[in-house]
Order: C-alpha cells, then structure tokens, then sequence
C-alpha cells in the first residue's frame, strides 16, 4: 500500500494506474469527440439563432455590469422588497466568476499548452467567442423558469428549467446529482490539488498541511450559505484579477518585442498542417476546447444556478451579464496566461513542466529573475481556487434542495465537500482530472439538451429586449410576455 503524505489514506499504485487508465478511455471517447461536437454546434447555432448576440449586444452588457455594481438592483422601487438573502445581479455575476475563474485559468492553460502546443489558445478563443451565446441562452432560461425562494429571493438553474419547462422531472434529478458530483465534489478535488501543488512548490509546505488548513477553511465559509459565497467573492475575486492581470501586462511591456512572434507562433501553430499529420492540430483542437471548457464553462449548466438568483428587471439583463464572464474568464485572464508562458521562452524547453508550475516558472522567466512570480502566483491561485470552491459548494446545495430539502442532507453535503477537499489535496493530478472531465461531460450533455429545446424562449426574450431597448425604455419583463409559458414563469407575475 502507497501511504499518501503520512496520512490515513492509502491508494494502492496499480489501482490507482487502472483507474486513471480508464477514466481516460471514457474521456477519450466522451470529452474529446461527442462533447466537442456537441458544444461547438450548440454554440453555433446559438449565434446564429440570437444574431451574434454576444457581439451585436457586448456594449450593452458591459454598461450593465458597471450599472449593477453601483447599485443593488435595477428592478424599480416598489416592485420587490429585497430581503437580506437577495442577491444583487453584480453578486450573482462574481460568484459566477469565482468559480469561473480558478485552476483552469492559470494550471488548466499551460496543460493545454504543454500537450495540445500553442494552437490551444487559439481554439480556446473560439469556444469562448461561441460559447458566450451558449452562456447567454442557459443564463436567461434560469432567469425566465425561476422560482420564489424565502425572504424575496430567487432559486433556479437547468434542474428548475427542465422541470418546468420540459415537464421531466427525472432529467432534471439526473442533472442535479451530476452537478453535485461535478462541482461539489470532483471539480473541488481539482481545486485542492492546485493548491496544494502550488504551496508545495513554492513554500515546501506539506500537502498534508494544506489539505488540512484548506478543509477547515472550506468549511467555515460554506457553512454561511450563498450569501457569505456573495460577500466572499465580490471582494477577492475582483482584486485578484485584477491584480494578475497587471502582472501580465508588465510582463508583456516588459518584453514588448516577442510579442508579435508570440501571436505568429499560437496562429500558425493552431492550423499547423504538418502537425495534423501526426495528431498534433487534433491534439491542439481537443486541449483548447477542453480546457475552455473546463474555465469558462459556457454550457455546463453552471452558471444559470446563480444567475436565476440575481433581482433584475428582466431575464436578457443577466443573460447578457453571464455571457460577459465568458470574455472575462477566457479572452482575458486566460490569455494573460497563455501570454505570460509563450513570451517566457519556456514553451518547448528541455524538461519543461507541467500545470501551475509551468505557470510559475514562466513569471519568474518573465520578470527576470526568479522568486517573486512565484509567490505571487502561489498566492493567486490560492484564492482564485479557493473562491472556486466555495462557489462550487453552492452549485451543489442548491440542486440538492431541488431534489429533497432537508437540512440534514445538506449538513451531509457539507461534510463531503470537506472531505472531498482533503482527497483532492493528496491526490494525484492525472486522476482528479479525469474524474472532473467524465463528470463535466456527462452534466453538460443534459443541460445542452435542455436548452436546444427551451432556447426558444430565451431567443424570444431578447426579441422583446431588444425592442424595448428601441423604444427608449429601460426593459422590464412581464409574465405575459410569453402567454404559454406564462402560467409557470410566476416569478414574473404581472
């Protein structure tokens, strides 16, 4: 038996083997074929079906978020008493980041570029660019199919929208136990494990202490409900990011001449022909694509969870605020990265690295001297991941109230999380990983399904936007908007 970092628990190594080798033949099949597939003409045909609403409307959804982080919220005075547990559409925008915005910014870029080349970046920005149509569509239908929930505060997600909108109560179950798995447990491992990673390489702290201080953090702060989730993430979640991507831009003034060689190495590398001969544009596709995925999200059926929580005037306002997240997460910060790794000189190095220390090493490259981007990065990834996770153990509570409430469910869950943070810290990379990318596919195959059928109405509710927005109004939603569905979108009661 293998004891992992003196702790009690123990994984036998050629277990371990099988189940990381067949973990990755199922993603091979799942993940980096049909998903791929799937994602790609979902958000097409989005695109298409919105008219670019990602592009046509991006002015709109900018002044939106600045209009939403002065003040709480835009529904106008009278129409709704905001109680304490109501979160304003800025809140449900940075919890939506927080857990956006983690280890697939900084350690899931430099996997894609270490196994997939620099051509990654570039498939990374195409999903993104699609895919916030994707983000738009499942974000309005939350808001749309919402519910009351206590103290003048909303619930929903894709488990409320599939009910209510498709009228499949198992389907809607199936997707809460898969993002429960997903995010509450699995993608938190993945988290952890950066952590750890991160910690380890640059302080030489034992992953068994990290493990220990992350898991009684974790606990504190999800034991405060979304609210406490809110108040955590609208306050580091800014700061971080936009500490980091300052230290990315002195990098890049710093080294202002390899600029130009690094756009002609991620463009030439992405439609490489010679590569594709070997599988390396394939590779290069997949990485990307994947990896976007995994940090921006758009179609999981993630962030409609808290979007429908927002108090917003109408459905469009935070479908276009989500869809924004997409850019955030991936057109920005994940570039910042992908920017700081080429224009190092690392890429392609004898015994190049892999993860947040490929990260790590780049910034120190990057500045010139070593240490400092180090730290700097150690301490990022810290809070974004750890931000991640408590954003995280939202997604799942919430579903789990879907299928049956019970406060000693939840205090369950809450233990699991826990625990499932404690594994994470300890495990290897290869197999959290995996377990994260089987779970991610199968919870995203349900939620696309769900809004290819609703996506109707999400279309219909941006028609109506957008004519307000013509006739000089500041839109306002009304049940009656939509007469069929109006009888089970009572959150909008006229």
């Amino acid at each position: 038996m293998d004891f992992v970092y003196g702790s009690v628990v123990t994984i036998n190594k050629a277990d371990r083997k099988v189940m990381e080798e067949t973990l990755q033949t199922i993603n091979n099949i799942l993940s980096d074929y049909i998903l791929i597939v799937i994602l790609l003409v979902a958000a097409v045909w989005f695109t298409i079906a919105t008219r670019g609403v990602q592009f046509t409307m991006f002015p709109e959804m900018c002044r939106l978020l600045v209009k939403s982080g002065l003040k709480d919220s835009d529904v106008p005075a009278g129409e709704i008493r905001r109680g304490k547990e109501a979160v304003s559409s800025f809140q449900a925008f940075m919890v939506s980041i927080a857990s956006r915005v983690g280890t697939g910014n900084l350690a899931g870029v430099a996997t894609a570029i270490a196994l997939g080349g620099p051509g990654a970046i570039f498939w990374m920005w195409v999903i993104a660019l699609l895919g916030a149509a994707t983000a738009f569509v499942e974000s309005t239908l939350a808001q749309l199919y919402k519910i009351r929930g206590k103290d003048s505060s909303f619930v929903g997600g894709p488990a409320y929208y599939i009910l209510r909108g498709l009228g499949k109560k198992w389907w809607a179950i199936t997707f809460a136990v898969l993002i429960t798995l997903t995010f509450g447990l699995a993608y938190n491992t993945v988290q952890a494990n950066t952590i750890a990673m991160a910690f380890e390489n640059t302080f030489s702290v034992s992953p068994l202490w990290t493990a220990i201080g992350l898991t009684l953090l974790t606990a504190i702060i999800i034991c405060g409900g979304l609210k406490s989730v809110a108040n955590v993430s609208s306050v580091i979640v800014p700061v971080m990011a936009i500490g980091y991507i300052a230290l990315a831009i002195v990098i890049i003034v710093v080294n202002i001449d390899r600029l130009p060689d690094v756009f002609r190495l991620i463009f030439a590398n992405a439609f490489n022909i010679h590569s594709a001969v070997g599988g390396g544009l394939g590779m290069s596709i997949i990485m990307g694509i994947k990896r976007g995925l995994f940090s921006n999200e758009a179609g999981e059926g993630s962030a409609p969870n808290v979007a429908a929580t927002a108090v917003v005037s109408h459905p469009v306002k935070q479908g276009l605020i989500q869809a924004l997240g997409v850019f955030t997460d991936t057109i920005l910060i994940c570039s910042c990265t992908a920017f700081i790794i080429l224009i190092s000189g690392i890429y392609g190095s004898p015994g190049q690295a892999d993860g947040i220390v490929l990260t790590q090493q780049a910034i120190d490259l990057g500045l010139g001297h070593a240490g400092p981007g180090a730290i700097f990065v150690s301490i990022a990834i810290f809070f974004f991941a750890f931000t991640s996770i408590v954003a995280n153990y939202y997604y799942g509570e919430t579903n789990l109230n879907f299928i049956r409430r019970s406060r000693l469910l939840i205090y369950f869950y809450r233990v699991i999380v826990a625990l499932m943070v404690w594994i994470g810290s300890l495990s290897s990379l290869q197999l959290v990983w995996g377990l994260s990318d089987l779970t991610m596919a199968l919870m995203t195959f349900c939620n696309v399904a769900a809004i290819a059928l609703l996506g109707k109405y999400a279309v219909r509710c941006l028609n109506d936007y957008r004519r307000q927005l013509r006739e000089g109004r500041d839109p306002i939603y009304r049940s009656s908007t939509i007469p069929e569905i109006s009888s089970i979108t009572t959150a909008w009661d006229d």
